[in-house]
């Protein structure tokens, strides 16, 4: 199959169509947060929350009628669960099955380094406590002593024993998120918390190639060169999974004009409907799926942005939670502002370089991100207020 190539404004307009970024969904509440994780695939989870965790953005940035934390509880438990797929995800809950026949073959997130410091009977221990008092918390789990954490390169995990034997028996599937509360998470065994999954046989699909098409309709245009967006699937980049696939008309190779990357995009894109974008300004998380991949942000939309979180303030551009605005289909600025209290405080805004910031629209998001986040007001420190009208 021949390589389509497409003008930046061509990707731009199918990025932000294909990634539900054009108008909200149709359906609204909890029905369009289920709808739109089943067409996204994986929402990328972060438990920074200075006004709205990533997974809250992703969610207010396309679907009305919702509030802060709605996404988990529309989902949890049920019709999603958390694993990996580029990082920390949610994920519905059909693809659970998939995760499931994976993770009793391969070994992921030093699974073997935690089995090493576990105590023997620790992990059945904890597996049958859950199994009879869940959903419960870490926390509510029987004391079963302490272990050597495991040094993150200077950052310490977890010494409880039935802490660390949680994360082994998520990573395998064994217990799931099954909801969470103010400040943890809930544990379940799947049979409970997702019972239309829990038998379902999909033995023989080969996990790869399934979740190379999922990884490419979650990303839109999914790079070949690498990086994050191809964690846990880093073998199927030169095992043949890719040419196989696109040879079965799976999955299309792309090329976007002036870029010497190659993109891998859905069977079908070109046929898929484009959306024209409303013109309802966002507000997007860090991490929502059009960042993921930077290099194409720069290129296709002509925007520079790093996620600045985890950097010393010394070496900052901008601030510590800076968040893009989108409007019209193009990034016009970035913002920093956090939920204090009843108000939503806006500390810094940039407005993009050569590009006309609709000062009403973002009053109007502003107006709806703080109703989300439970406030009734919005307040713009001196570094964002709005300019006035020439």
């Amino acid at each position: 199959m021949p390589t389509t190539t497409l003008s930046r404004d061509e990707a731009r307009a199918y990025l932000v169509s294909q990634l539900g970024l054009a108008r909200p969904r149709r359906e609204r509440g909890g029905r369009g947060v289920r709808a739109m994780l089943d067409a996204l695939r994986c929402v990328q989870l972060d438990p920074l929350d200075p006004m709205g965790t990533n997974a809250d953005l992703v969610a207010l940035a396309r679907i009305d009628g919702i509030a802060k934390g709605d996404l988990y509880a529309h989902t949890l438990p049920g019709h999603a669960f958390e694993h990996f797929a580029k990082e920390r995800c949610l994920l519905p809950a059909r693809a659970f099955p998939h995760y499931r026949d994976q993770a009793a073959e391969t070994p992921w997130w030093r699974l073997g380094d935690r089995l090493r410091r576990l105590p023997d009977g620790v992990l059945d221990a904890v597996r049958e406590e859950i199994a009879a008092r869940g959903p419960i918390t870490a926390g509510e789990l029987e004391d079963r002593g302490r272990v050597e954490p495991i040094d993150w390169s200077g950052w310490k995990g977890t010494g409880r024993a039935a802490s660390m034997a949680i994360e082994v028996l998520w990573t395998r599937c064994e217990i799931v998120v099954a909801g969470r509360t103010t400040r943890a998470k809930l544990w379940d065994v799947p049979r409970r918390a997702l019972p239309d999954q829990h038998d379902v046989d999909v033995a023989g699909h080969g996990f790869a190639a399934w979740a190379l098409r999922e990884r490419v309709e979650a990303a839109g245009l999914l790079s070949r060169a690498g990086g994050a967006t191809w964690s846990m699937l880093r073998d199927a980049r030169t095992d043949g999974t890719i040419e196989q696939l696109i040879d079965e008309g799976a999955i299309e190779e792309v090329a976007v004009e002036g870029a010497r990357r190659t993109y891998l995009a859905p069977r079908g894109f070109q046929e898929r409907r484009v959306i024209a974008p409303d013109d309802r300004m966002r507000i997007l998380g860090p991490l929502d799926p059009v960042l993921w991949d930077r290099d194409l942000v720069r290129h296709a939309f002509g925007f520079d942005y790093v996620w600045e979180v985890y950097k010393p303030a010394e070496e900052r551009r901008f601030g510590w939670y800076v968040v893009p605005l989108l409007h019209r289909g193009r990034f016009v600025g970035r913002l920093e502002g956090r939920v204090d209290g009843t108000t939503l405080v806006i500390e810094r805004l940039w407005r993009e370089e050569g590009v006309a910031l609709d000062e009403d629209a973002l009053d109007a998001a502003l107006e709806r991100h703080a109703i989300a986040c439970g406030c009734d007001r919005v307040v713009r420190r001196p570094g964002a207020r709005r300019r006035a009208k020439r």
